[in-house]
């Protein structure tokens, strides 16, 4: 494994790989004759990526490109991310990833926070982030892969002639928050190496072999495959497989194709794989363990029973994602543990006033490195956003926002999400940013979005709306909310279901109390001024 001292930068714990693991490969894209590229599938070395990386960095560098620069990418799940990402950090650049689902307007509020210095995308999506550029506040060259290096325009302000240190911004990763829009989580390049001689130094059941090949379909503008695997393979010399997206059709004949021996997976992927026919693929694999998180109680022991390897259940998240990990036999399968505070990694479970609560009582989660060093290898903060930093950070510990609860072993169990964060497959949701938008319709009087249980997507998004003329509550007018919503955010962020009432309960000071819109034990999903949008929240 490639050493990383505390100093080590991005680019020379790469470049260190490239030369040590050469022939090796790095990247490797399943076939897929319906994908736009690669469709034969794609497979890069270590040695290839290292020479494509030095002549994007010198591209960069030679227009100008340097310490303090962003660049927005929308690159989808295709290779080229990890290749641009690493030549901008090893010039001492930030990338900022666009998630492809965005909307002009949600891609306009990211280049404007994030204050980009160049866009850059896939031909395929050039007019989708032209459109976000033009609704945006920021003038900036915008840049497409295919034709990368052509007359590369220089940045309207100069790098910062200072060196690259481990301290410096290595991304910005856009997570979803109670307050609205999405907070910007600064990550270094420190960051970045500790998360993944993290990963690739984990023991027990997800303990790295020479050789492993870890197929992760998850999206590149999160934590879990753009910096969690890829760099705790990168410094053990092993390989990312890397699919367009996840697929329960092809999900085994690629876990075949590209010989994984490890899988990433959400709590979606569990039902959507049991529900496929038993097939003698179901066993026919080299799989040896499963990363991940929400797979259902209930489907966790079924799953393993059929395709035979261990399903591990870890937590983390962008602010920290030195993952937790229920890795250790005998494991708590089927109880939503999620592992134990380990060094490094300090937990304990307060109550709304930071007081420890008993073994056994549910809690908020708040970690730490240690109590010399609280924010090692944490992020950096919130862009832009002390408070909210100095929030999480309350009284040294960082606050999750999750609900758990610790046995009398130390092992933790997974409760709740974050207030106010729907979580569907796999995507957090911030209730307030839909609220926002449907509030600002003007035949919406009031409106409470909340998560509604899904038996596949894990929540749906549920918007409980007053309207200002009841006599309105038609199919019609539930249709033309869904569409105003479905026009201006990401698909998975819409309604999937819109509920009309009369009105919603609140406190004294007219905040809504969420909690009592349906009574306990109300077939809610069934009421009468239901409607369902599932079916229609697709790509």
């Amino acid at each position: 494994m490639i050493g990383i001292e505390d100093g080590t930068i991005i680019g020379d714990a790469f470049f260190r790989a490239a030369a040590a693991y050469a022939s090796r490969e790095l990247l490797v894209v399943p076939v897929n004759a319906q994908r736009s590229y690669h469709p034969r599938g794609y497979a890069l070395t270590y040695a290839q990526a290292g020479r494509e990386v030095e002549r994007l960095a010198n591209l960069y560098r030679n227009a100008g490109y340097g310490l303090g620069h962003r660049v927005a990418m929308l690159l989808e799940n295709r290779p080229e991310h990890f290749l641009h990402k690493l030549a901008l950090n090893a010039i001492g650049a930030s990338c900022v990833p666009i998630n492809p689902d965005y909307r002009a307007s949600e891609i306009a509020y990211l280049l404007a926070h994030s204050k980009a210095d160049m866009a850059l995308a896939v031909a395929d999506r050039q007019e989708h982030l032209a459109a976000g550029l033009a609704e945006s506040d920021r003038s900036m060259p915008l840049c497409v892969v295919e034709t990368f290096g052509t007359d590369l325009p220089e940045p309207a302000r100069p790098a910062d002639p200072r060196p690259v240190t481990a301290a410096s911004e290595a991304s910005i990763l856009y997570t979803s928050g109670t307050t609205g829009r999405p907070k910007g989580c600064v990550l270094s390049q420190a960051y970045e190496l500790a998360c993944g001689v993290w990963y690739a130094t984990m023991s027990g059941m997800l303990s790295l072999r020479d050789g492993d090949r870890v197929y992760n379909p998850l999206p590149l503008y999160h934590v879990n495959s753009g910096i969690l695997s890829f760099y705790g393979l990168m410094l053990s010399g092993n390989c990312q497989i890397q699919p367009d997206r996840f697929s329960p059709q092809r999900w085994w004949q690629e876990v075949a194709q590209t010989r994984a021996t490890v899988i990433h997976y959400l709590g979606v992927v569990a039902p959507l794989l049991l529900g496929q026919p038993p097939a003698p693929h179901d066993r026919q694999h080299g799989v040896r363990f499963g990363l991940g998180a929400g797979i259902e109680p209930q489907l966790h022991a079924k799953f393993e029973e059929r395709f035979g390897f261990p399903m591990v259940e870890v937590w983390g998240m962008t602010e920290m994602v030195r993952v937790l990990a229920d890795n250790h036999p005998p494991r708590q399968v089927g109880t939503r543990a999620f592992g134990r505070a380990v060094s490094g990694v300090e937990v304990r479970v307060v109550d709304a006033r930071d007081r420890d609560v008993p073994d056994g009582e549910p809690g908020e989660m708040v970690i730490r490195h240690s109590e010399a060093t609280p924010r090692r290898h944490f992020f950096s903060g919130y862009l832009d956003d002390e408070d909210a930093t100095a929030t999480a950070w309350r009284n040294g510990w960082f606050h999750t926002g999750d609900t758990v609860w610790r046995g009398p072993g130390g092992m933790l169990h997974f409760i709740d999400r974050k207030k106010n964060i729907i979580r569907r497959a796999g995507e957090n949701i911030a209730a307030a940013e839909i609220e926002a938008l449907l509030q600002a319709h003007p035949a919406v009087k009031q409106v409470a979005v909340l998560a509604a249980p899904d038996p596949v997507r894990e929540e749906e998004v549920l918007a409980c709306i007053v309207l200002h003329d009841a006599s309105a509550s038609t199919p019609s007018t539930a249709d033309t909310l869904f569409e105003h919503c479905f026009a201006q955010l990401a698909y998975f962020k819409a309604p999937g279901w819109i509920y009309f009432t009369a009105s919603l309960p609140t406190t004294g000071t007219q905040k809504i109390q969420k909690h009592q819109i349906f009574p306990v034990g109300t077939d809610y999903l069934s009421l009468p001024g239901m409607f369902d949008f599932r079916a229609r929240k697709k790509r």
